[in-house]
């Protein structure tokens, strides 16, 4: 059916072309004395069927086009594509003032193809424009404020910050402890698309899966519930990516927001993105007692090391201690000396000696 429409809009528009285009080629051929060649109809025919012709070896190209077309269009957001249009339109007002100004200098090249060359990329910016800075736009239209992050990542005073939530961190359940002590500003925004992923592990048929899936939906309540301001779910989706991480960033440089996190690799991936990143590990870590090299501490040797001869000793937050030549003290309460102390975003590690008598 697509293929038919289009023949016959290459019928209607090759016989407007005949029209328009081939009296003065007859004149420029010196046949413009030949009665059929003078009569419009003739060139409407003409051109009609030279188009109709050439529509069946480029109709199955537009008809790939067109189905592309639309398979993009219809993974868009209705937001994202109405804002675009605004500023397709807009683009193409500014273009056409400014093709205005430039008729009037007279020049026969600037006056013919610079004007063409302004619509399509003024349209192409203000589709652009009008595409990216949707959130900014709704929010102006809702009479919000938006909010404004300098080029050191700070946020002005004043304006509404958010943090938008992954799912190990919901699951993780520190944030809503830590949200309850007032230390997280602004607005927790949770994507569909990250309820969908908490929503499937819950659904899952491993019970630890399950019973991570059911804590982090009770957590969201609990936050729903707890927290001084609101908990915002929001249904953008980006249907061209599959990964939840890469929607993750790409929403949170849409709506300049900062992504709470513990996923050590989703860090690495807001740093190479530029994306401001919240690490719930990177805190517990901040807060932790500092312990320095020399110092001396208690504790019980539970296993071996991966290298030889190591023990392994956990403080009571969790934390992993090295004991070299610790081996031979398992199940053993010994006192131990900090030789150094490794600390990443993925946790914090500390080397000991059993300290010598």
């Amino acid at each position: 059916m697509l293929k038919k429409i289009i023949q016959v809009a290459f019928l209607f528009i090759g016989g407007a072309l005949g029209l328009i285009f081939l009296p003065p080629l007859y004149a420029f051929m010196n046949l413009s004395s030949n009665p059929w060649l003078n009569n419009p109809y003739f060139s409407v025919a003409i051109g009609a069927a030279l188009l109709f012709v050439l529509s069946f070896a480029l109709s199955d190209y537009f008809v790939k086009l067109i189905t592309w077309l639309e398979e993009v269009l219809f993974k868009l957001p209705a937001a994202d594509l109405l804002f675009g249009t605004l500023g397709l339109i807009v683009g193409l007002c500014v273009a056409t003032l400014v093709g205005v100004a430039i008729n009037q200098m007279n020049i026969p090249v600037i006056t013919a193809v610079v004007p063409a060359i302004l619509s399509i990329v003024l349209g192409y910016l203000g589709f652009r424009l009008g595409f990216s800075k949707r959130d900014e736009l709704l929010q102006i239209f809702s009479g919000k404020s938006t909010k404004k992050r300098q080029s050191d990542g700070s946020v002005k005073e004043g304006q509404e910050q958010y943090k938008l939530l992954d799912t190990s961190v919901i699951i993780d359940g520190r944030i809503a402890d830590i949200s309850a002590t007032g230390f997280v500003e602004g607005v927790l925004v949770v994507p569909q698309f990250v309820l969908t992923e908490l929503q499937h592990i819950a659904d899952s048929s491993d019970t630890l899966k399950r019973t991570r899936g059911r804590r982090g939906l009770d957590i969201l309540k609990r936050l729903q519930d707890e927290r001084a301001s609101k908990v915002l779910i929001t249904e953008v989706d980006f249907e061209d990516v599959s990964e939840v991480d890469l929607k993750l960033v790409r929403l949170a440089k849409n709506m300049s927001a900062q992504i709470l996190t513990n996923d050590f690799n989703l860090n690495k991936v807001c740093e190479l993105h530029r994306v401001q990143v919240l690490n719930i590990n990177d805190l517990a870590n901040a807060v932790k007692p500092v312990v320095i090299p020399g110092e001396d501490m208690q504790v019980v040797v539970i296993k071996d090391g991966k290298e030889h001869n190591q023990g392994v000793a956990y403080l009571d937050d969790g934390t992993m201690i090295v004991v070299e030549g610790g081996r031979s003290y398992i199940g053993q309460a010994i006192t131990v000396t900090v030789t150094s102390v490794l600390q990443t975003s993925a946790g914090r590690m500390i080397f000991a000696k059993p300290k010598e008598d």
